[in-house]
């Protein structure tokens, strides 16, 4: 897809890979919609747009409110005069704790931001997609959507059902003009725990753990966009897993138990 002159909807613009890839995308001639409930960090996120500010929209919105999410296009349209893409980038974390003691509360928040709110934005954005000369729509998902992460069982299981949408809406728009793109990041350095709503360190503080920047992750998402590409594997961990995964699944689910252990136990 050719980013130049299209329009993105673009969810979590306010930090992280969603503020980087607002910013990589302006700059690249594209207007972007960013959808965030963080309004400081949108408004930094345009400011660090410069002279590109103008084609970078803030809008404080909560993905998780259905009727909210029905009304989102026309705010888009009302601004740009069309869409030609949707980023569902908006993401959070569970407790590092196992299901066991995860409340039911806290599961069904995982499950409302990662997964029913990309389903929401995908439904009211879908039928304008299909009526637009070029389209697409990207998932960001994890390496916990095809890999089991031990105190991140719910966080993975919402990702495992974003993964299987997204491969499912490639099958079904396979034949139209609108373009898919599951997206899995392996560890990136950003705020993903704090924007949770959770005390634990962010990555890249531990300095055996060497987590991919934000903008060099967002820059490997773009170029998907533009490829129409079907995967996009974000770091060698991510790609080193998936591979481990797909050949040997128990060996990598042991594997990744056994690292995981330590943050079980504290």
């Amino acid at each position: 897809m050719k980013i130049s002159n299209k329009v993105f909807v673009l969810t979590g613009a306010a930090n992280g890979i969603g503020r980087e890839m607002a910013l990589q995308l302006v700059k690249k001639g594209a207007m972007v919609a960013g959808i965030d409930l963080d309004k400081n960090g949108l408004t930094d996120t345009q400011n660090l747009a410069e002279e590109n500010k103008g084609s970078f929209f803030p809008i404080e919105f909560n993905i998780t409110d259905r009727k909210a999410c029905e009304n989102l296009p026309r705010q888009v349209i009302d601004q740009f005069g069309t869409v030609d893409g949707l980023i569902n980038n908006a993401g959070i974390i569970q407790k590092f704790i196992p299901v066991n003691e995860l409340s039911l509360e806290d599961a069904e928040r995982v499950f409302d931001v990662n997964f029913y709110g990309t389903l929401y934005l995908t439904k009211v954005f879908l039928p304008i997609f299909l009526g637009r000369p070029e389209a697409h729509i990207v998932n960001v998902c994890s390496m916990g959507g095809f890999l089991p992460v031990p105190g991140q069982t719910i966080y993975g299981a919402s990702k495992a059902a974003v993964k299987l949408l997204t491969e499912g809406l490639y099958a079904e728009l396979k034949e139209t003009n609108v373009k898919v793109t599951v997206v899995f990041p392996g560890a990136i350095a950003t705020n993903i725990s704090s924007n949770s709503g959770l005390d634990m360190p962010e990555a890249g503080t531990d300095s055996d753990h060497k987590p991919m920047p934000a903008g060099k992750a967002a820059s490997h998402v773009i170029s998907g966009i533009e490829k129409n590409a079907f995967r996009v594997l974000v770091g060698s961990d991510a790609k080193m897993l998936d591979k481990m995964y797909r050949i040997a699944p128990k060996f990598a689910t042991n594997f990744i138990t056994k690292k995981m252990k330590s943050l079980l136990e504290n």
